[in-house]
């Protein structure tokens, strides 16, 4: 008797707790990104249409430090890491400015990395779409990944 009721006050202030979320108008985002921020243009693509981008000669920006990239990356993806923006922009830029699709992408999972690194390449006017998430998503759905330096 005692488990259930334990099991009821949860159960109910599980409830409440989604009740007011939804009802005040300050609660999480529960049924969208909560990395969107209002108002914000960003557009996340799932690994399948990544896929399908890269195969059409989209260039893919990995935004994962240096040691990640290392571990595994998309073939064919750069190394844009979000801690050293600037510089690697800088490296970067004329090759970002010639491609006129490019997908980013992250840790997946919480990582915030890549919206961060879409919106600082939409303020220097390139435009860019997200993995949505990231790394996690490409390697759960099966498709080839590389090791090393090269991309």
């Amino acid at each position: 008797m005692r488990v259930w009721r334990i099991a009821a006050i949860v159960i109910m202030g599980v409830g409440l707790g989604l009740g007011w979320n939804a009802a005040s108008g300050r609660g999480f985002a529960l049924g969208r990104n909560a990395f969107l921020l209002p108002g914000d243009t960003l557009q996340e693509v799932p690994a399948d249409e990544a896929k399908r981008r890269l195969e059409q000669g989209a260039l893919v920006l990995d935004v994962r430090g240096w040691e990640f990239y290392k571990m595994g990356h998309i073939p064919g993806s750069l190394n844009l890491p979000m801690e050293d923006f600037d510089r690697a922009f800088a490296t970067l830029e004329p090759r970002l400015r010639g491609s006129f699709d490019i997908v980013v992408y992250c840790a997946g999972y919480g990582c915030e990395a890549s919206h961060i690194v879409a919106r600082q390449l939409k303020d220097k006017g390139v435009h860019a779409v997200i993995l949505n998430e990231g790394w996690p998503a490409w390697e759960d759905a099966g498709y080839p990944i590389r090791e090393g330096e090269q991309p």
